[in-house]
């Protein structure tokens, strides 16, 4: 089994929670490509900014994949601002194992995480990601278990 984080926007995240599914953009069908049934999927829902609020990135809910990746170009993901006339194709569909009722905070974690090497640009390790694949040991500390 594999654990992933999967990045995505505050608008985005009420899609997957509707409709139980994920979908990435065809650049990174690599990543997707790896995602098996039964593979643990992390929401992380990036820093925005929503009105005068400030959102920080945090962990919305853990996802087990249900099925394995398949094509649908139907518009329900809306495009973040900057990128172009994208569908996000390739799909996943998603058992809900936990949503967390106060999201997980993720910048506290930081220093904790293994995937996270270097602590101070930590961003860096999921700019212009769509997923990534995380160890087991982050994933346990991510839900508390």
């Amino acid at each position: 089994m594999a654990y992933w984080l999967c990045i995505t926007t505050e608008d985005n995240w009420k899609v997957i929670k509707e409709k139980n599914v994920w979908g990435v953009p065809e650049r990174h069908k690599n990543a997707i490509a790896k995602v098996k049934p039964g593979d643990k999927l992390l929401i992380y829902v990036k820093q925005e900014k929503v009105g005068d609020e400030i959102k920080l990135s945090r962990i919305m809910a853990v996802y087990e994949a249900a099925s394995e990746v398949f094509k649908d170009s139907s518009r329900i993901f809306k495009m973040p601002k900057g990128m172009s006339n994208e569908t996000f194709p390739l799909r996943i569909k998603l058992k809900p194992v936990k949503v967390f009722e106060k999201p997980v905070e993720f910048k506290p974690l930081i220093p904790k995480l293994k995937f996270i090497t270097n602590k101070r640009k930590w961003s860096g390790h999921l700019m212009g990601k769509a997923m990534r694949e995380i160890p087991e040991e982050d994933y346990r500390l991510i839900v508390g278990k």
